[in-house]
């Protein structure tokens, strides 16, 4: 994995990352229950399956949009957009939402972390990414990973 990336439309030159978020353990969690829930016969999905799965992926698209608003400067303030809730399409493509919820949540923490990563630290300028540039980022990735691992468990069971 290159440790700088092009970042610009322009000539400017390679900016360094630094501390890549690995968002695989997410991406994978949320693809297995998803897939799981594709195969799962219609009954277990009218049993509470198809709902835990759907306030999950609810869940998930409101923390990425969270964080998109976050790095995209909008906040909390005035001129922030609503909250989107994602809505209920039916228990048969309820996988479809988890897995596009997932992945968008990924996206958006990825995203932070890079934002992370090239802030500089408030210990002042010698440390400019700091060591825990992205240890926001990855604490919310691990308790993302949690929330999809205990979903699954009380959905399939």
């Amino acid at each position: 994995m290159p440790e700088s990336s092009a970042v610009g439309n322009g000539a400017g030159a390679a900016r360094k990352v630094g501390r890549v978020l690995d968002t695989s353990p997410l991406t994978a969690a949320v693809e297995r229950f998803a897939d799981r829930l594709r195969a799962a016969p219609q009954s277990r999905l009218q049993r509470g399956a198809a709902e835990v799965a759907l306030d999950l992926a609810r869940e998930l698209s409101l923390r990425a949009q969270r964080l998109e608003e976050a790095a995209g400067g909008a906040g909390e303030g005035v001129g922030a957009a609503p909250a989107r809730t994602m809505e209920d399409a039916g228990i048969f493509v309820v996988g479809d939402q988890l897995a596009v919820a997932g992945l968008d949540l990924a996206e958006a923490l990825h995203g932070a972390a890079v934002v992370a990563a090239s802030v500089p630290s408030a210990t002042g300028p010698t440390h400019p990414a700091g060591p825990d540039a992205a240890k926001a980022p990855s604490e919310m990735l691990d308790e993302a990973v949690r929330l999809v691992d205990q979903a699954e468990v009380r959905a399939m069971r």
